[in-house]
């Protein structure tokens, strides 16, 4: 039997770095899997908002970005795209999913920037734009996983739309039920205690 079991089920979980991972771009990061597999894993950043308002790059879909309505560093990998994610609320049904979205798991998708916003301004619940993503290559994130950089928890479809991304590492960690609870009191600079 084959690893790829393991290594699909990641898809629309949550990277959420531990105080130990070391890379300043993971930093306290929490970061939403929209593929993972054998050829590797590509994520965003759900919680760095940069000071670009989503109207400065992407004009038409500027009024149907969430709070904060700026673009978000997604990753350090090809900061000059953009990917759009959006959560269609009941997830809608396969056959009803909506033109230019594309079910990444359960109600959050991938948007295709390229559609007419027009398409999408019905069905979206949130929609928050990223330049640029996180990626891994082949067996790259499971030996970061081994090595404790990161803890894997389950999604909610508000971790998308965060108004306050800012706190979005403590409050993803403090729903946790499990000794990770207690992770969110960690402080920011652990030589001042």
């Amino acid at each position: 039997m084959s690893g790829m079991t393991e290594v699909s089920s990641l898809t629309g979980r949550l990277l959420v770095a531990t105080p130990a991972l070391a890379d300043p771009n993971f930093d306290r990061a929490v970061v939403l899997l929209l593929d993972h597999d054998e050829e590797g894993s590509l994520g965003v950043v759900l919680n760095r908002p940069t000071p670009v308002d989503v109207g400065d790059i992407l004009e038409g879909w500027a009024e149907l970005a969430g709070e904060p309505g700026v673009v978000f560093q997604g990753g350090p990998v090809s900061l000059d795209s953009a990917l759009g994610v959006a959560v269609i609320p009941g997830g809608a049904s396969v056959d009803g999913a909506p033109l230019g979205w594309r079910r990444v798991h359960g109600a959050i998708g991938l948007v295709d920037l390229e559609a007419p916003p027009e398409l999408l301004a019905s069905a979206l619940g949130s929609l928050r734009i990223f330049a640029g993503y996180a990626g891994w290559g082949p067996g790259q994130l499971e030996d970061e996983l081994v090595e404790g950089a990161w803890y894997v928890v389950e999604s909610e479809p508000g971790d998308v739309s965060s108004p306050a991304p800012e706190r979005l590492w403590r409050e993803v960690l403090r729903r946790q039920r499990n000794e990770l609870a207690m992770v969110a009191t960690y402080p920011d600079d652990p030589s001042l205690n």
